[in-house]
């Protein structure tokens, strides 16, 4: 019997919240709705030309496979994260906010390393949209090292997050990471992660899915991109090359789903958004929790969905963990 449900591999990232006007965005020079890799100089003036928004700032632990993998452990999956966080203020943050999560993590992070945690720093208009400015710190030292090959054997999901594209090393990991699991048969999972990764980092994401993976998540700007194609129709016929399903996930309109066999839509509920920061991340993580608790694709997307909504209709990447119990249909364990 698998010990571990999911086990994921991402960033560490400390985030931080601020609320901003596109005009903030505008004279600071920051691109709107993706993410952006910056330097710790960057980083540190773009938090001082913001230093009277800081009163209303939240911090969390972060990174967006962290974020999907912790919001599968709240709604009951066993779940395990490799990940790279430095022997400071910030990583002791970390390693007690995914402990309090229920997520395992490799033995040497018991000890971790002298360095910097990552830091995002994550800029909420009102219109919702985040505009993500991270600098990875020792989280772009992520390699084969932090994979734990017992952990991962032990597992019937794998979740990698895009975002290691942008990292050589962690893009090495990520592609051992697949080969391992397809070796042992775990299923495998990946997501897009950001537009920008894509227009980057086009051809190293072909390089992480390989042959193909179980399952692609991405959203519809990410799908077009990545494709080429001109209409998501065209984008989900494409995207099948590299997957043996998908969720492409279409903001307030809901999902896109493929099993396999045949194609959904789901829709989602309506609210009132307030911050976009961390929902594709939710629906993975949901969607992720679904299918590991046999529910088939539509019945997965819906409470994904669902998931994802609440987390746009409030501050933060995440629900608290209350909420997650919920949302699960009656009966479900």
């Amino acid at each position: 019997m698998s010990q571990y449900d999911l086990y994921g591999i991402g960033a560490a990232l400390l985030d931080t919240e601020i609320e901003v006007s596109d005009g903030d965005l505008r004279s600071l020079g920051v691109d709107k709705g993706v993410m952006t890799l910056v330097d710790d100089v960057r980083q540190r003036e773009l938090t001082r030309a913001l230093s009277d928004h800081l009163v209303t700032a939240t911090r969390d632990c972060g990174g967006s496979g962290a974020n999907t993998v912790i919001a599968a452990s709240y709604f009951g999956l066993n779940t395990f994260y490799s990940c790279k966080f430095a022997d400071d203020e910030n990583g002791r943050f970390y390693r007690d906010n995914l402990a309090a999560a229920g997520v395992g993590y490799p033995q040497a992070l018991h000890l971790p390393e002298a360095g910097t945690t990552g830091k995002c720093l994550v800029l909420i208009t009102p219109d919702a949209e985040r505009s993500l400015n991270t600098f990875l710190g020792i989280s772009a030292e992520v390699s084969i090292a932090e994979l734990d090959r017992q952990a991962l054997s032990n597992a019937r999901w794998a979740y990698i997050e895009g975002y290691l594209v942008a990292s050589e090393s962690a893009r090495a990991a990520a592609i051992e990471l697949r080969r391992l699991a397809e070796a042992e048969g775990v299923k495998t999972s990946l997501s897009l992660s950001d537009p920008m990764m894509v227009k980057l980092f086009h051809s190293g994401l072909q390089e992480m899915l390989g042959s193909g993976v179980d399952l692609l998540f991405c959203n519809f700007e990410e799908a077009l991109g990545f494709t080429g194609a001109q209409s998501i129709e065209l984008a989900a016929e494409a995207l099948q090359q590299y997957c043996r399903s998908f969720a492409i996930t279409l903001g307030a309109k809901g999902v896109l789903l493929w099993d396999g066999e045949q194609q959904f839509r789901i829709s989602s509920p309506t609210v009132t958004a307030i911050d976009a920061n961390g929902a594709g991340d939710m629906f993975a993580g949901a969607f992720l929790y679904g299918i590991n608790r046999g529910m088939n694709f539509p019945e997965a997307g819906r409470l994904a969905c669902a998931a994802a909504a609440q987390v746009v209709s409030q501050y933060g990447p995440r629900l608290r963990p209350e909420q997650h119990q919920l949302l699960l249909p009656v009966g479900c364990p």
